[in-house]
């Protein structure tokens, strides 16, 4: 007996398919490429790049790149998904075009190239802060609720010899780019504002990187916003540096900032002589009471006079997880952390839980690495510290996208595999009539309705 029989229906197959669109949905996000300038912006900057009598500007081609990215490429070559739809993606240059540009700008000019596309895109977030109104991340912000950016490095593997590849301390072979994200709360997900590429061998807490990486992050914010107790600077214990910490809390800069602190030496000296009544309980991200977790400000108990005026230093204590490993300094079966921080105001367990939520950084990078980071596909260096830009262009145009068309929405919060599957692989079929092109989306599609009102919220933004 044939058990398998009837599973699936039998269905005719041939190519008579006319005007067939098999990635309609991505028709949102070069919406919201027009909507925001980016488009324009990154034409009109790269101009001075672009050959005499050319078919292809500079800037249509890495937006294509960057729309390949953001519906499922991953390298050079996965901009033909949207060659072959042009009613939806225009015309889409060749490989050898793409490769010729890149050779161009990843040359002397390099530095002047990637400047360029910096300055179009703080243009397009403006715009589109602006325009989210209380949906952007600068609505509410104040010192006691400051803009939050995260800085985190990670690897990238390379498997062949690419440029500027080295070993690196987890004994494999390529890069480590240390990052930033501005925080879209807990209601949303975060967008890319710098990135600097480097060897695989670079140290973890180099201060100049680090304070290069908010220099070019602090760029990309509207003016107004660029110093101040009003933007929060987050890192792992990577940024408890002195040289950092004091570039930070430098007058004219006056940055907050929430860093990890190392537990060794007068910190893990003074962990057992917290008194009791000196803990109080840990907060979850909702605000509510943690089981088996404490914090305590041990500022007082230390001697900071070679650190910044005004930091503080708290700690957290928990039960530790099923399987995780205590430190040497850990005591009482208890896991410690401490966080460095400059902020006045607030409660402790406010403080501490703020700071833990740099974890969801790690998921902006991961997302990343699904967006093409994880794969860089040039042996020059500068050609791959490009491609890292349209990374991020990739990831800030599905970013606004979720600002300000899925707002309101469980897609607000989607991931870029989910947002794939589920709004920007929606089919579709061209129609054609008195000269205006149509998309008639699949009505089969669970989540078509989301993606015609979300179209509609990125049509309605004002040109800028």
């Amino acid at each position: 007996m044939n058990y398998f029989t009837g599973f699936y229906p039998s269905v005719r197959v041939d190519s008579a398919g006319d005007g067939v669109v098999s990635q309609g949905g991505g028709a949102i996000l070069t919406s919201m490429a027009k909507g925001s300038g980016l488009a324009a912006g990154l034409s009109e900057a790269l101009e001075p790049w672009r050959k005499p009598f050319a078919t292809h500007e500079p800037g249509k081609i890495l937006t294509d790149l960057a729309l390949s990215l953001a519906t499922g490429g991953d390298c050079v070559s996965d901009v033909d998904r949207l060659r072959n739809q042009p009613e939806v993606y225009g015309l889409v240059a060749s490989d050898p075009t793409i490769s010729r540009l890149f050779t161009t700008l990843s040359q002397v000019k390099s530095a002047k190239a990637l400047a360029a596309i910096n300055s179009a895109r703080a243009a397009a977030r403006a715009h589109v802060w602006t325009q989210a109104g209380k949906d952007s991340p600068l609505h509410g912000v104040s010192d006691e609720n400051p803009l939050v950016v995260d800085l985190d490095a990670s690897l990238l593997n390379s498997h062949s010899e690419k440029e500027d590849a080295r070993p690196t301390w987890k004994k494999g072979f390529g890069f480590h780019p240390l990052m930033s994200f501005i925080v879209h709360g807990l209601d949303g997900t975060g967008e890319p504002l710098a990135v600097l590429l480097r060897p695989g061998n670079s140290g973890s807490n180099t201060v100049s990187e680090h304070i290069q990486v908010v220099k070019d992050s602090v760029k990309q914010l509207p003016k107004g916003y660029r110093s101040g107790r009003k933007i929060m600077i987050r890192t792992d214990s990577a940024g408890g540096t002195h040289g950092f910490l004091d570039w930070l809390s430098a007058r004219h800069r006056n940055f907050s900032y929430s860093v990890g602190f190392p537990i060794h030496g007068a910190v893990a000296d003074v962990l057992p002589l917290v008194p009791k009544e000196g803990w109080s309980k840990a907060y979850d991200s909702d605000g509510f009471e943690r089981d088996g977790a404490w914090v305590a400000d041990i500022t007082g108990m230390l001697n900071l006079s070679s650190w910044p005026a005004g930091m503080r230093v708290i700690v957290g204590k928990e039960v530790p997880h099923v399987g995780a490993q205590l430190r040497i300094t850990d005591i009482d079966g208890h896991r410690y952390t401490a966080i460095a921080t400059n902020q006045k105001k607030g409660q402790l367990s406010v403080l501490e839980v703020r700071h833990r939520l740099r974890a969801r950084c790690e998921d902006r990078i991961r997302n990343a690495k699904d967006t093409g980071l994880a794969n860089l596909p040039f042996h020059v260096f500068a050609g791959n510290e490009l491609w890292c830009h349209v990374v991020m262009l990739a990831a800030e145009i599905m970013a606004w996208t979720q600002m300000v068309a899925l707002t309101g929405t469980k897609a607000r919060v989607w991931e870029p595999k989910k947002l794939r599957a589920r709004l920007f692989e929606i089919g579709g079929r061209i129609a054609i009539h008195a000269r205006r092109t149509t998309l008639h989306l699949a009505a089969t599609a669970p989540e078509v309705q989301l993606l015609l009102k979300g179209m509609k919220r990125v049509a309605a933004l004002s040109p800028p």
